[in-house]
């Protein structure tokens, strides 16, 4: 078995400009099958809310809940670093609140590093949690709940498309640099876009990783396994990016049915 992936490691990986690879798990089983393709870190995501729960609202989902889902994928990861979100509240309530939250997620759920969403706005946090000897991945950057602070209309929420402003690209750099001096382990910039991407990714010597909107000018890139591998119902109408797990589900019960209805013993 390669050797166990920790914060250093992937610090080290960005020194070496070698790439880091990431996926958004929230399961046991595919947290297995990630660890064993040898992705480099696996963030449990607060998006299960949405993306697997049926919630309409990320909001929703509580740290009683990411404690249950974080301890899942805990156990089918044997090599890769564990990230785990923090949901919203905590951070919001404050630095204490924040650190109380993330230690939870650490001693009951076997985190190894916690995501604080929205981090630049809560800088004081971000250090609060690294002080309680928690690595912090650091979210920042442009998203739907940030476009109107930077000015953006609504509908153009990509910084590919709105970062021809030297300020704003100023600004992430700067964020970036905050978030770095406070502690920050790693940093997720969402949606960087080719001009800003770059810009951050120089002004600091932590990893700067992003998803879907990033690009091959980050450090390492995170990408939600289940809209990877095309698993979920929407892909019945839609392609996934590398699979169509749904597809595959979809074929698999129709034909339990047909063998049950037909009166044909079931495969076992």
């Amino acid at each position: 078995m390669d050797a166990k992936v920790t914060v250093r490691t992937l610090q080290q990986m960005k020194r070496d400009s070698a790439k880091s690879v990431g996926v958004v798990v929230w399961d046991t089983q595919i947290a297995a099958i990630a660890d064993r393709a040898g992705v480099d870190f696996v963030s449990v995501g607060d998006s299960v809310g949405v993306n697997l729960w049926g919630h309409a609202s990320p909001l929703k989902v509580t740290v009683d809940e990411m404690v249950i889902v974080c301890k899942a994928v805990r156990r089918g990861v044997t090599r890769a670093l564990v990230s785990c979100d923090l949901p919203f509240g905590p951070l919001q309530e404050g630095a204490d609140s924040a650190v109380r939250a993330a230690v939870r997620l650490v001693k009951e759920a076997g985190a190894e590093m916690i995501k604080l969403d929205g981090a630049a706005a809560f800088p004081e946090a971000v250090r609060a949690v690294a002080r309680a000897g928690i690595p912090v991945f650091a979210q920042f950057g442009l998203t739907p709940q940030t476009a109107l602070h930077y000015g953006v209309p609504h509908g153009r929420q990509s910084t590919a498309e709105a970062e021809a402003s030297a300020d704003m690209t100023a600004t992430f750099a700067e964020e970036a640099r905050r978030l770095q001096e406070a502690g920050a382990s790693l940093l997720d910039f969402t949606n960087s876009g080719p001009v800003a991407g770059p810009a951050v990714v120089k002004a600091v010597s932590i990893p700067v990783i992003g998803g879907i909107g990033g690009g091959p000018w980050l450090d390492g890139r995170v990408r939600m396994a289940h809209a990877a591998i095309g698993y979920g119902a929407q892909f019945l109408d839609e392609e996934g990016s590398y699979a169509n797990v749904a597809k595959i589900t979809h074929a698999a019960l129709s034909a339990l049915v047909d063998d049950v209805r037909a009166s044909r013993q079931i495969k076992s």
